[in-house]
């Protein structure tokens, strides 16, 4: 049987501010701009979680999607969308939320509930022009 790539989309709304607390406040500025922001900004996120696996003969599916959708949503999106990541994510505290810190997290979030095939990718839209890919331990 091949091996087949399932995807699950969602979105969610958060704001955030990247600094890092041992720069200076110029470093910050300079390092990271509008990012750096004291009274936060937000984005409109998209992420796409990728499960591979051989299609079940029982079922045809590598993954129920309605059961991937509820892990994104439990584990991700109740916890994210319309939060501010900084100061409201239990599982983000202390971590600098750059997309690029934000897929591995969300990683350790999800795989742990993937039962049906494997997880693959996950991907994290902060825009329609950023895009960041994580695929485990690499």
């Amino acid at each position: 049987m091949p091996t087949v790539y399932v995807t699950r989309r969602a979105h969610f709304n958060a704001a955030h501010r990247l600094h890092n607390p041992a720069k200076s406040d110029e470093w910050n500025v300079l390092t990271f701009g509008k990012c750096n922001s004291p009274n936060w900004h937000g984005h409109n996120y998209q992420i796409e979680v990728t499960v591979e696996g051989k299609p079940n003969p029982e079922t045809g599916y590598v993954v129920d999607l309605g059961a991937l959708h509820r892990i994104i949503d439990t584990y991700i999106l109740e916890k994210c969308d319309h939060k501010n990541l900084n100061l409201d994510v239990d599982f983000l505290q202390g971590i600098i939320p750059s997309s690029e810190n934000l897929v591995i997290a969300f990683w350790n979030q999800i795989a742990p509930h993937i039962h049906e095939g494997k997880l693959v990718s996950i991907k994290l839209f902060e825009t329609a022009r950023n895009v960041v890919e994580y695929r485990g331990n690499e």
